[in-house]
């Protein structure tokens, strides 16, 4: 798949779940074709930008999600020892980056 092929799904995945214009299928049917590694990163990236959200309602569709498919739960936790994981904690800091600047850095990793 092409750099913006991969970043389009890499957004529609993030945007869907951060703004919930996706629903729990759609996210799961996406989350489940993506790469582990951009799996752990998107939910550790929305988990550390919500962690103080009071409404909590981006995570609790994180929670749907792992909670619908145990295949995501499983993807998650396979990519966080992938090594573009290892690469982007050492180097980047989740709170730092907005949604597009994530997903380019980190597709433009795993595609590269």
């Amino acid at each position: 798949m092409s750099f913006e092929r991969q970043n389009a799904a890499a957004l529609r995945i993030l945007d869907g779940l951060e703004s919930g214009s996706a629903s729990t299928a759609d996210s799961v049917a996406l989350l489940e074709e993506a790469d582990p590694a951009l799996v752990y990163l998107i939910f550790t990236w929305i988990r550390r930008r919500y962690a103080d959200d009071p409404s909590g309602a981006v995570i609790a569709r994180l929670v749907a999600v792992a909670d619908k498919s145990p295949a995501v739960a499983a993807k998650m936790k396979s990519g966080q020892s992938d090594p573009v994981v290892q690469w982007f904690e050492d180097e980047h800091q989740y709170r730092t980056l907005g949604a597009r600047e994530f997903i380019e850095l980190v597709v433009d990793k795993l595609e590269g």
